[in-house]
């Protein structure tokens, strides 16, 4: 995030004039997640299917908004058992819960290209409030003309707080699988045309 993004419009028709809407560009974004398993190896996924949007102030971006959805079946570690294990009332009980959202309740700068993103993330039914640190990776002009912008953000969750309680204790010590589960998400978006 440019330092010059976050100072403050002088006026609120400056603020309006400069608001627009940055849909997420699905297929150049993803949201990754990392678990422990058996304490030796970790297991990486992905989810396949999920939306969003900026809605920027880019005379402010503390002002701005973010939103976002994850359809919570689409997820894919690459082992059809555990996808469906995955998607059972174990864990994110996709059929009851099928939505992961997000919505973002501040930001806040601490660098010049970098900040936090408080918000409040529902995953399974339960919302906790959650800090993403946030990189601003730039704008570009794409051959079509459209203006896009890339982000990279990452934070870790503990599964336990979302109900996701399931495990299976070893025979020499330790659980099947971690409770610390590390995000990353990469987001590329693509101003909206005004009407």
């Amino acid at each position: 995030m440019a330092s010059e993004a976050f100072t403050a419009s002088e006026t609120t028709e400056n603020r309006k004039a400069s608001a627009s809407l940055w849909p997420l560009d699905p297929t150049h974004s993803s949201v990754e997640f990392a678990v422990r398993h058996m304490m030796v190896a970790t297991v990486k996924g992905t989810f396949k299917s999920l939306s969003g949007a900026v809605e920027l102030d880019e005379a402010d971006w503390r002002k701005s908004t973010i939103t976002a959805e994850i359809d919570a079946a689409s997820v894919d570690t690459g082992v059809a058992d555990r996808d469906n294990h995955l998607r059972s009332p174990d864990f994110f009980d996709a059929a009851k819960h099928p939505k992961i959202t997000f919505r973002s309740t501040s930001i806040e700068p601490d660098g010049d290209d970098s900040g936090k993103v408080h918000g409040e993330l529902t995953i399974h039914g339960v919302a906790r409030p959650v800090t993403l640190d946030v990189t601003y990776l730039g704008e570009i002009r794409d051959p079509w003309g459209n203006r896009r912008r890339g982000y990279s953000a990452e934070t870790t969750l503990n599964r336990k707080d979302f109900g996701m309680n399931w495990n299976q204790v070893l025979d020499a010590g330790g659980v099947l699988v971690g409770d610390r589960i590390k995000i990353a998400l990469n987001i590329e978006t693509v101003e909206k045309a005004k009407a």
